[in-house]
């Protein structure tokens, strides 16, 4: 177990007390630590302005993840996530418990999921079929048409974002990380440029107004990388590969599509339409026949499409942890500036 106060380099005297004049969240905590309420253990996963850790409910013993985020990040993106998570619950969908908040940082305790993410669980796993990628997609799905019923729009739908509940068989694939959603009411667009270049939608990059659409663009391609284990617009130069998702250019190349089924490559040519109207909502990608298994053939997966997988999950998690750290770094020298014009008004003061 993690001292919460050596974590943060507090003595148990000095401890900071929550106060409200800094409130960022309006849900959150603030009459109690979150200390008082958990106790802390390993870490799970961090990035450039948070930490994920494991915690347990000292009272109930229940086993969460606590999300603590540093108060140096833009108010506005913590508390579009914030507000968004507390509004939703769904089996697919990452729930946010409760919120704490101290002066300076932000304590989110999420639910503590340890199935791992939906590409590793694959490659672990050693083989797979159509209809396991099927049911993959469909828990996808059933996240995306929630959120679209309730007017969100997730903006950022990856292999990083998937994590499932438990590590059994039948366990539930769950949507994650909505720092980049927006509510979204029925009708209205938006232009925003965001999420990962290699899943948006063409409209996106060409900043564009876009839709709920852009979800399902997105869960094409991850369904695609499951069926083939590579990316449909992939190229070493970045600007070929914007320009191949632009102009929707992407086949079915042999042989690592000879062996995939004509209904699931017509359920992701369905969903990768560079026209955002020609694209099917979540409701109706669900009653697809590959989606409902009823098309998707339960012969496993071809060995050579699964190691193509396994290099593309690598490559990922490499470029993830490439991005993370430059973040950090950007974040460091963004905090230098700040300090330095703090000490510039103390003195012309």
């Amino acid at each position: 177990m993690v001292k919460y106060g050596a974590l943060l380099g507090y003595t148990k005297t000095d401890m900071p007390k929550p106060k409200t004049d800094k409130k960022w969240i309006q849900e959150s905590l603030t009459d109690v630590l979150f200390p008082d309420v958990y106790d802390l253990h390993e870490e799970l996963g961090s990035g450039a302005t948070s930490v994920v850790r494991k915690c347990t409910h000292r009272k109930t013993g229940k086993e969460w993840a606590v999300k603590i985020i540093k108060k140096r990040v833009e108010k506005k993106v913590v508390r579009t996530e914030i507000g968004i998570l507390l509004k939703l619950n769904h089996p697919n969908i990452i729930r946010l418990k409760e919120v704490y908040e101290t002066d300076d940082q932000i304590f989110l305790i999420l639910e503590y999921v340890t199935g791992g993410e939906l590409f590793d669980r694959i490659i672990q796993k050693g083989f797979y079929s159509e209809r396991d990628a099927a049911t993959c997609v469909r828990h996808m799905l059933q996240a995306v048409e929630y959120l679209h019923e309730n007017d969100v729009v997730h903006r950022d739908l990856k292999p990083e974002n998937l994590l499932y509940e438990n590590k059994s068989e039948d366990s539930n694939l769950k949507v994650a990380d909505f720092g980049l959603s927006k509510m979204l009411p029925n009708e209205i667009q938006t232009t925003t440029v965001c999420g990962t270049p290699g899943y948006c939608a063409p409209e996106v990059l060409l900043g564009k107004d876009y839709d709920k659409s852009v979800d399902i663009w997105s869960v094409g391609v991850i369904a695609y990388i499951l069926l083939c284990g590579y990316e449909p617009f992939y190229h070493e130069d970045d600007k070929i590969a914007y320009k191949k998702i632009l102009n929707c250019d992407y086949e079915f190349a042999h042989p690592w599509w000879d062996d995939v089924s004509q209904n699931g490559k017509d359920f992701i040519a369905s969903l990768l339409q560079a026209d955002p109207k020609k694209r099917p909502s979540a409701t109706k990608a669900l009653k697809h026949r590959w989606v409902e298994g009823k098309a998707a053939p339960s012969m496993p997966i071809p060995n050579d499409a699964l190691a193509k997988l396994k290099d593309f999950n690598a490559s990922r998690k490499l470029k993830v942890a490439t991005r993370a750290l430059q973040a950090a770094v950007n974040l460091k020298t963004l905090c230098g500036h700040w300090e330095n014009e703090k000490e510039q008004n103390v003195s012309n003061e």
